[in-house]
């Protein structure tokens, strides 16, 4: 298996083998980290098994977080969904509840899956299980979803990031941790590459091709241009929680819109570059400092007892 460096070099692998995204980067991990199936497999597993229970949680026990700002919010959303009032749609309404409860649980210092970030580790999950519940996929089909999330936050890694470059080779299940930090291109990096990869990988389970993956990843991507990473009192509690709640929404529309034959004027190698160029040239304060945006505000800072 040839190592791939961009989409274009993927797309072809998936050409060449005949094969979707996830299996190319599943190959990849078995033969770069020299190692066999089974271990790659079972710790796919685990991944989800974590990505779950940080899902779940916290909609049958709310757990206040660390900073006090968060904490109940997938609880009351389960409640209106029940109650048969909401108007998003059973399936965006549990994407949004799991991505919401995955934040809870990182607030709340539980075990989470960082996918890619801590910040942004709702996503991910959030849509996936949607997806599984509504469309009744196995674990197994969801583990090999989510070496497709993997791989399309392995070429953001590797060509958007410092990090990712002198990182090397990571693998699919370190990609969960190691993924654009706000800190380098705002939230948009963090949610933004999240969703990204959370669009891909669902176009990929409801039988997408690979270029629509892609197609999908560049629609979020291009939505979420700009978006700042402003943490109120440095925390990763809010606004993180609603940003991972829009971002599980623009997953779900830029799958719609990639699996309904829509097509994008920028590949998601460009998008990616241009991503990466755009967040850094946001100000400082808008890079995950606490020192502009929302953590500015006269209510966050009266929230968190940080700002003078």
């Amino acid at each position: 298996m040839k190592e791939f460096k961009n989409a274009v070099e993927l797309l072809t692998l998936c050409t060449e083998k005949n094969l979707p995204i996830s299996e190319i980067m599943r190959q990849r991990e078995i033969i770069l980290g020299e190692t066999t199936a089974e271990d790659v497999d079972a710790r796919m597993a685990r991944v989800l098994e974590i990505m779950k229970d940080a899902a779940f949680s916290p909609i049958e026990k709310p757990v206040r977080s660390m900073g006090g700002l968060i904490g109940g919010e997938a609880k009351k959303l389960s409640l209106h969904q029940t109650s048969g009032k909401s108007i998003c749609g059973n399936l965006l309404d549990d994407a949004i509840t799991y991505a919401m409860a995955t934040l809870e649980t990182n607030a709340s210092m539980g075990l989470i899956v960082a996918s890619p970030t801590a910040g942004s580790a709702g996503i991910v999950p959030g849509l996936l299980l949607a997806v599984q519940k509504h469309y009744h996929f196995s674990d197994e089909q969801i583990q090999q979803a989510l070496f497709n999330a993997g791989a399309i936050g392995y070429l953001a890694m590797r060509n958007a990031t410092v990090a990712g470059a002198v990182g090397g080779r990571p693998g699919a299940a370190r990609v969960f941790a190691e993924v654009c930090a706000g800190a380098v291109g705002g939230s948009r990096a963090e949610t933004g590459m999240a969703a990204a990869m959370a669009a891909s990988a669902v176009t990929e389970l409801l039988s997408g091709t690979p270029k629509q993956c892609t197609y999908a990843a560049s629609t979020v991507l291009m939505n979420m241009l700009g978006l700042v990473c402003d943490p109120v009192g440095g925390l990763v509690e809010y606004p993180c929680q609603n940003r991972n709640a829009t971002g599980v929404a623009n997953a779900l529309v830029a799958a719609e819109m990639a699996l309904a034959g829509i097509t994008q004027l920028i590949p998601l190698d460009e998008m990616i570059n241009v991503m990466y160029t755009v967040g850094k040239k946001l100000p400082a304060e808008l890079r995950e400092t606490a020192l502009g945006g929302c953590a500015t505000a006269p209510s966050a800072c009266e929230a968190c007892h940080m700002c003078n």
